[in-house]
Order: structure tokens, then sequence, then C-alpha cells
């Protein structure tokens, strides 16, 4: 079944118990509503007729019924010894041992149901004194209940059409209501299967401000995210095949001219030897160009389960390796343990990326200051510093300012810095040196801090 379905029926369900009910509730209320009418209008004849000039048992019982206002009623006179008196021996009442009882001065009134030749009717009986000779008698009134049961079968009848159209008009409102409840689901299905189908992440229209309206806004930033998700995923790739051309390029051109040379007689021993050097250089760019994008790629959770480790022997190992690779710099370094729960190779790279960058951009026998003080990890050169405009951006992915395209790098350097950051629930940013240069600032959280939780 459907949902809608299953809205309707549960409407139809609920309205149809309520009418059910109130159906049941009122016909039982009639029902003892008339059944008490009709005994106390019973037992009030009976008393208005003991009471009467006629009241006298040898005198009453040959009245008509129309001298005691009963033209509707049987009536008669049941001796203490269980002998009946009647005006007319066809209109005799059932009678039985209740209203022996009452006759007997047992009781002092009856009340109750009796059938007499398949006929039911509701017979009371009270005292009506006693004779002459001291005998007791009770005066039996039994009326038919014909007209009281074709009320109550009436009432029956009603109540079986008003609470048969009450669940009819349940199920249909039931089911209306759910169409137009359900609409909002209905386009966010729709949505997703037009997203699944063709690809296309737009987003769908939003209306109102209940649950739903607000499971369509989640589904629209949801599309937002997705739609963001894939066009820097575009972006990277055509971002990376750029990259990955110029030394592919270079390459094939070094490898065509060794093949060319081989077929003329070959390169002078110098020649050749310049030219594998570019190849083999070409090649380790490659390489680390390579090594960039997969660790780019990467979407490790937090660090919350990794080991701990001190940031400053981090730092220190990464100055060791930048310290071969750049003999002509000097570095200053000041580093305060600092223990941080997550990859130290990961950490490793982005320290080494972070002081690569400023021994790039140091002049010849320039410092590099490095400090690492709670958490805090700055690296300040004595180079041209950033401008104000790249400050924002020289974290994004293969972008490069403009005093950095003339020199070797990527510009994946500074984006896997910031990616280890992230992981790691810390942050990056960039400023001035006091120096003049670029300061390169890195905060991690401690092992102990609630922001890896």
């Amino acid at each position: 079944m459907s949902l809608r379905t299953r809205v309707g029926a549960l409407a139809a369900l609920g309205v149809g118990l309520a009418v059910t009910l109130t159906a049941l509730a009122a016909y039982l209320t009639v029902s003892s509503q008339l059944q008490s009418s009709v005994d106390a209008n019973l037992l009030d004849r009976a008393q208005q007729a003991v009471s009467t000039p006629f009241g006298d048992p040898g005198q009453l019982v040959n009245q008509p019924a129309e001298a005691i206002l009963a033209a509707d009623l049987r009536i008669a006179l049941l001796r203490e010894d269980g002998q009946p008196f009647t005006a007319d021996a066809r209109s005799t009442p059932p009678m039985g041992r209740d209203e022996l009882a009452v006759a007997r001065g047992t009781e002092e009134q009856s009340v109750r149901t009796l059938r007499l030749d398949g006929e039911p009717f509701r017979v009371v009986a009270v005292p009506a004194g006693r004779d002459p000779i001291g005998a007791e008698y009770a005066l039996v009134l039994a009326q038919p209940t014909e007209q009281t049961e074709e009320v109550l079968e009436r009432l029956r009848l009603v109540s079986f059409i008003a609470g048969g159209a009450g669940i009819v008009l349940a199920t249909w409102a039931g089911l209306s209501i759910a169409r137009a409840g359900l609409r909002p689901v209905r386009q966010l299905t729709q949505a997703a299967e037009h997203v699944a189908a063709t690809g296309q992440l737009e987003p769908i229209e939003v209306t109102g401000s209940d649950e739903i309206a607000r499971l369509a806004h989640a589904f629209n930033a949801m599309l937002a995210a997705l739609s963001e998700a894939r066009l820097r995923q575009s972006r990277l790739v055509a971002d990376a095949g750029h990259e990955l051309r110029t030394p592919l390029t270079s390459m094939r051109t070094n490898l065509d001219l060794l093949a060319q040379s081989e077929a003329s007689g070959g390169l002078a021993a110098a020649d050749r030897a310049q030219l594998i050097a570019d190849t083999r250089a070409q090649a380790v760019e490659l390489s680390t160009l390579v090594g960039d994008l997969v660790e780019l790629s990467r979407e490790d959770p937090p660090a919350a389960s990794r080991e701990q480790i001190d940031l400053a022997d981090v730092v220190r190992d990464a100055l060791g390796r930048v310290r071969r690779r750049a003999p002509g710099i000097a570095f200053a370094a000041d580093l305060h343990s600092w223990i941080v729960q997550g990859d130290a190779t990961q950490l490793g790279r982005a320290a080494t990326n972070l002081l690569d960058n400023a021994a790039k951009f140091s002049p010849p026998h320039g410092t590099v200051t490095v400090t690492l003080r709670d958490g805090v990890l700055d690296v300040c050169d004595e180079g041209p510093g950033i401008s104000e405009v790249d400050r924002t951006r020289v974290f994004d992915r293969f972008y490069r300012s403009s005093e950095a395209r003339g020199l070797p790098g990527s510009g994946l350097g500074l984006a896997i810095v910031k990616a280890a950051a992230e992981r790691h629930g810390g942050s990056v940013e960039a400023g001035r040196a006091p120096s003049g240069g670029a300061r390169l600032t890195m905060r991690l959280p401690g092992a102990s801090s609630t922001a890896l939780d």
C-alpha cells in the first residue's frame, strides 16, 4: 500500500470507529431513555388506577380500560392465590412469579418484559389493596412494545446510514488530505529520481515552513553540496591535467631529441648528460605532482583514533630535510613540545611544505624563522610577502600568485597543508611577517582538546 492509501485508510478507520462508538452510545442512550419513559408511564398509570374511586379490586377489574386512561393497555387483578381477574379474558396481560410476589406483598412493585403469543409486552405490577374478605391483590398493566421497537429500529437504520456515509466521507477526505499533504514528498521523490536518471542537480521549489519544507530545504542543501563537490572535482581534474601536461610534454620532447640524436650519430656526452638530467628532473616533478594529487584526494576522517605524537619532533625532522635541500638558507627554530593526536606522516608533509615554501621565496642567505608554541606553528620568511588579494587564496589547489609563477612547483603544497590541518581539527592562515615577508600559521588542537571529539 502506498503512503497515501495508508493515510486514507487510517483516517477512514479512525472516523469509522468514532462514528460507530457515537452511534452505539446514541442508540443505547435513546433505548434506555425510551425504556425508562415507558416504565415510568406504566407505573404512574397503575398508581393512578389504584387511587381512583374505582380502586376497589371488585370494581377495578370490571371497568373498561378507557376509564383509567389505559386504552392501549391490558389490565388485570391478580389475587394472592394466583387467580387473575379481568373484564375481558382475551385481553389478559402476561403474568408470572414477580407479579404474584407483588400481590402477596413481598415486593413493592415489579417491572419487566414478557411475551404473550410471541408479542413482547412491558409488564408492571403494583399492590391494589384487599377485598372484603381480606385477600390481597396486585394490579397488573401490560403495554405492547411494538412502537418502542419501531422507534429503535429506525434509530438503528439511521445510525447505520450515517455511519456508512461518515466512513465514505472520511475515506475521501483522508485521501484528499494525504494527496495534498504529501505533494512535497512526491516532488522530492520526483527530484531524486530526476537526479538519478539525468545527473542534473537542480533544486526543487520549496513553500511553507513545516517539517516537509525543512526536508526539502535539506534536500536542496544536499544538492548544492553535491554540485559544489562535482565542480571542485571537475576543476581538480582540469587543473591536474594542465599541470601534468607540462612535465609530460617536456619529457616527450627530451626523449624525441634523444631518439633523433641517436639516429643522426648521437649527441655530445655533455649534452646527452644534460638532456638525461632534465628528463630525470621532469620525472621527479611528475612523481611529486602525482603524489600531491593522491594526498589531496584522500578523504580521511578526523584524527581522533590515531597515535599521540609530539608536533615539535615532527617539525624538527622536517627542518632536517629542508636544510639539506636549501643549504643557502638559515633556519632559526624555537620549538616547544605540543602533543597532538594524529598522523605523523601527514603532519610531517605539511610542515615540510611550509618550510619548503618559505625557503623557496627567501632571498639568498636569508633566514626562515620557525616557532611552535601552544599548538601554533609559525613559519616566517624574508621574501616579498603575500599580497592582501592572494592571502585568502594561497591555500587553494593549483593557485599560484604572480610572484610564484616563475618558480618551480605545482601550487599544491599549501593546499596539502590546509587539508592536513583540517583533518586534524586545525586551521591555517597567511599573513605578513615582521620582516615584511610571508607568515604562514598552522594551528592544531592538543590531544586532550574537545575539538577532536
